[in-house]
């Protein structure tokens, strides 16, 4: 009977979609670890062609023969709102001054993309958490 891979790190990374290389970030939080880099790189990039050109957070599992699986997550719900409100970056003072607004419509469309990586179930909880990200940003919402 085969042994079981055991767990020897799980590291967390933020990586530009359909762009990953081996230098920093990914070989310096991966590198120390022993895994295959340019495999890596390669699954990754391939995996995330779709959406390139977005940060996106990786959680890589990496096992004690160095194999590894990587979980790619929902970019982070600031840059989904910058995209949506087509703003580069949000308000130096939110609450005071706004950068720029979204609709009702928008928000639920990145409330339901964020859903399977909140930790909510319920849409309309991740409405008002999407919500309230906007407002951190300096965003209107009509």
């Amino acid at each position: 009977m085969a042994k079981a891979k055991a767990v020897t790190a799980q590291v967390k990374v933020q990586i530009v979609a359909g762009q990953a290389t081996p230098a920093p970030p990914v070989g310096t939080s991966l590198g120390p670890h022993g895994i295959n880099l340019g495999k890596f790189v390669s699954e990754f990039n391939e995996k995330t062609r779709p959406i390139a050109g977005t940060l996106v957070p990786v959680i890589v599992t990496i096992y004690n023969d160095r194999s590894f699986e990587f979980i790619v997550k929902t970019p982070p719900a600031a840059i989904l709102l910058k995209q949506a409100a087509q703003v580069a970056k949000g308000s130096q003072t939110p609450g005071r001054a706004s950068v720029g607004t979204l609709t009702k419509d928008q928000i639920l469309e990145i409330a339901k993309t964020k859903l399977a990586d909140l930790n909510t179930e319920s849409l309309e909880s991740a409405v008002r958490s999407i919500e309230g990200a906007a407002r951190s940003c300096g965003l209107k919402i009509v």
